[in-house]
């Protein structure tokens, strides 16, 4: 699939946007970045992306993207695609829907192979001391096995949190890193499992 340079361009625009906001970039926007002085012309290059189906409109109307077909063998060369799958809260726990909302490319620098990652948009302040804001995209390594001290992705009874991991007397610390006193330590036995380990946040 070939792009001409409008849509190239809107397409590495909307996907830097979701990248660093987790949000979708409006309209206007993308006729700021296209240097276009009618709305109506960037909807026209949205409305060729949706149709070539490298992007789509969720429920919500926001774009999601659905491919890269962007030429440039740099950056394919050292990025890897990585999942977008929902949110997680770093609070009290919320059901984390393994919805992928869209694939970012992020740097084999940071993104290891052959390890998989996921990326999670983290909610909440019970990890804002740890640099895990409310609306941070957080990179995970999917891993089922956590050292002492590390910052894990816990899914509990089918609800997922971000929480720093430790083990005691016959028990699992979900210990919460914040400057919200409001957020208590999370004390379990054996009945959770271990989603993946915060490499960073985005």
């Amino acid at each position: 699939m070939t792009l001409n340079e409008k849509q190239s361009k809107a397409l590495r625009f909307i996907r830097n946007i979701l990248v660093h906001t987790g949000s979708s970039p409006s309209i206007r926007d993308i006729m700021k970045e296209l240097n276009y002085k009618s709305p109506r012309s960037a909807a026209l290059v949205v409305d060729e992306l949706i149709e070539l189906e490298v992007i789509e409109r969720n429920n919500d109307g926001d774009l999601v993207l659905l491919d890269y077909p962007l030429d440039d063998s740099a950056e394919q060369a050292s990025t890897i695609d990585v999942p977008l799958v929902g949110a997680v809260a770093c609070g009290a726990p919320i059901f984390a829907e393994e919805n992928i909302q869209g694939y970012f490319k992020v740097s084999t620098s940071i993104a290891k192979p052959p390890h998989k990652y996921f990326l999670l948009k983290a909610q909440g302040d019970s990890m804002d001391q740890a640099g895990i804001k409310d609306g941070d995209l957080v990179l995970i390594r999917q891993t089922d096995f956590a050292e002492e001290g590390e910052n894990i992705v816990a899914l509990i009874d089918n609800e997922a949190t971000i929480k720093k991991y430790s083990r005691g007397n016959n028990s699992i610390i979900l210990e919460p890193k914040s400057s919200n006193n409001k957020h208590v330590p999370i004390i379990l036995h054996e009945d959770f499992r271990v989603q993946g380990v915060v490499v960073t946040t985005i």
